[in-house]
């Protein structure tokens, strides 16, 4: 029987497991996969307070975890299958085992959105990626392409460009949604061609990405042959477990107060999993210590 339960072991998660060591709570972090989330494949974070030159997402996740296991946490590597949320014990039951605990912190994130294109999954890791970071290199010096518009898509836009011959992103707007700073990036850079008020309708290849078919808002269409195509337009909640138990928004997100109260007694969501209208690191951080500080205030601490 654990105080806490946090699920997720982003820079959320692993931030709410530090503040609720830090006030003697006993507390067990279930991750899936690895410690760090999403963050852990980017290149470079320019903006996080405290680091005047850039850091990379896994040097700043690997201080983070160091920070975290000096409190000594219970760290579980399983899937969760199922989440009983009501009364006041929570059971989470994973792959392996059932645990119980008086309050639960949901900071499972998002995953990448999809471009919803027919063969897409067949071509997953045959040209179709989601993260430069973690694939770009197997593209270097051949042509490829970025599918977005935001900060993610202008930023992963600009590490391929030191790589790829050359890399054409392709936005369904006239403008961009990122920051100036990434666009005025994007711009200097020789080897970028911007494809704007156009999307992809079609992915071209047998057993890999050979070409793209893209279509302009005015109709035409073009065939642009690259050796891969990076999708970069936005992601999707991890919130198929809690779909019938939480509040959740139109896109799947869950609805908290700035306490990170989900309305469920004993439950609280951060970082990118609820709604919020700036999804980044330093925000994620800053949701972790607000759900600990709101779960040791509902544990009577």
């Amino acid at each position: 029987m654990f105080d806490i339960i946090i699920l997720g072991g982003g820079p959320a998660g692993l931030t709410a497991a530090l503040y609720a060591r830090r006030y003697g709570l006993d507390v067990l972090l279930l991750e899936e996969l690895y410690l760090g989330g999403q963050i852990i494949n980017t290149h470079a974070i320019e903006n996080y307070p405290g680091f005047s030159q850039a850091i990379s997402g896994g040097e700043l996740i690997d201080a983070l975890e160091a920070q975290v296991r000096a409190y000594q946490p219970a760290i579980a590597y399983e899937s969760v299958k199922e989440a009983g949320l009501t009364g006041p014990v929570k059971k989470i039951q994973t792959s392996q085992n059932l645990y119980e605990s008086a309050t639960v912190i949901i900071a499972a994130g998002q995953n990448p959105r999809p471009l919803d294109l027919p063969r897409e999954n067949e071509l997953k890791g045959k040209g179709v990626s989601y993260c430069a970071t973690c694939d770009g290199n197997f593209f270097r010096g051949r042509d490829v392409a970025v599918v977005g518009g935001g900060d993610s898509a202008l930023t992963e836009t600009i590490y391929l460009s030191r790589l790829c011959r050359e890399v054409t992103i392709i936005h369904r707007r006239e403008e961009f949604r990122a920051a100036q700073a990434e666009v005025d990036k994007l711009m200097d850079a020789p080897n970028v061609t911007r494809l704007m008020n156009s999307q992809v309708t079609e992915l071209i290849g047998d057993d890999r990405l050979e070409a793209l078919r893209v279509r302009n808002r005015d109709g035409s269409e073009r065939v642009l042959s690259v050796s891969g195509v990076f999708a970069a337009i936005g992601a999707v909640p991890n919130t198929a477990l809690f779909k019938d138990s939480l509040r959740l928004d139109d896109y799947g997100y869950i609805l908290t107060d700035e306490t990170m109260y989900t309305g469920v007694p004993g439950v609280f969501a951060a970082g990118d999993i609820r709604r919020k209208t700036l999804r980044q690191v330093v925000t994620a951080a800053s949701d972790g210590a607000a759900a600990a500080h709101a779960a040791m205030r509902a544990l009577g601490k």
